[in-house]
């Protein structure tokens, strides 16, 4: 793992906001993905595992960083369940629901975790940062529609929520958290089962632009996203990366504004002022 002195602290910033901004993106061309591709959720998250596992497999050897074998399968677990959990949550509690309480529920965790069990100081800064960002979040999902069982999804997207704080936490401890071919392998092993049966191949939409579409879900937002993530939690606290990886639903709003025709609302704007003002808090720090 990269050592806490060779990566500044404003550069592992910036690491988990890309990161977070990648998921974002990677969250529209996923959405797009199940709306023409007749691919399920499962099958989505396998090609994307799948994809990244290929690309470091045909990496220059020198290129490659080798993961203990433990770490690998510990953190493909953690990655296949939580991305598991958060479509099950958006499927039964509705998308506005689940991604509020999975993504919301990364402040809170992790800032507990941190203090509690790698007795990280929680500064003042950083308390007063999750509010305005908490806030933010909320206004973003003001309106969730609701699933067929919200219970179910309500659990679902807390597991999703605790599975990503777990990474997060076990990474700023010192554990080899880091997305590697063994981890990706490991994850779509979890999920091929899930992935057969819902249906692994695609059947409908244009073949080259599905192919393209996961293409790129498979290495910006997931090979080069989690590597710029675990990268910058080797100096940033847990509970600031918890507030900055709140990008995601951000970035994910304004795709929905600008391409995909969804209306500009005064809960989008200040939903997303409040995010910039928890973020600007942060990098002061």
């Amino acid at each position: 793992m990269t050592s806490h002195a060779a990566v500044p602290f404003r550069h592992g910033l910036l690491s988990i906001s890309a990161a977070a901004v990648a998921w974002g993106v990677g969250g529209a061309v996923a959405a797009l993905l199940l709306r023409t591709s007749g691919l399920g959720p499962v099958a989505v998250s396998f090609w994307r595992f799948a994809v990244a596992a290929l690309c470091l497999v045909v990496l220059p050897r020198g290129e490659r960083r080798r993961t203990p074998r433990r770490a690998a399968v510990l953190t493909g677990i953690g990655l296949a369940v939580s991305q598991c959990a958060y479509f099950g949550s958006v499927r039964f509690a509705g998308l506005g629901l689940g991604t509020l309480i999975t993504i919301g529920a990364g402040p809170v965790l992790t800032s507990l975790g941190a203090h509690v069990l790698l007795g990280e100081r929680l500064t003042r800064r950083a308390a007063v940062a999750v509010v305005p960002a908490l806030g933010g979040l909320a206004l973003l999902v003001a309106a969730p529609a609701a699933g067929p069982r919200p219970a179910l999804g309500v659990g679902l997207a807390v597991v999703a929520g605790a599975g990503q704080s777990g990474l997060t936490l076990w990474a700023r401890g010192g554990g080899s958290a880091r997305a590697g071919a063994g981890a990706f392998a490991t994850g779509l092993l979890c999920l091929l089962p899930l992935a057969v049966v819902e249906g692994i191949l695609p059947t409908a939409g244009d073949r080259a632009l599905t192919g393209g579409a996961l293409l790129f879900l498979g290495t910006v937002p997931t090979l080069f996203a989690y590597r710029w993530y675990f990268t910058g939690l080797t100096v940033v606290p847990g509970a600031t990366a918890a507030v900055l990886v709140l990008l995601e639903p951000a970035t994910a709003a304004v795709i929905g504004v600008a391409f995909l025709g969804e209306p500009l609302t005064a809960g989008l704007l200040a939903g997303s002022a409040l995010l910039l003002v928890a973020i600007a808090a942060l990098a002061r720090e």
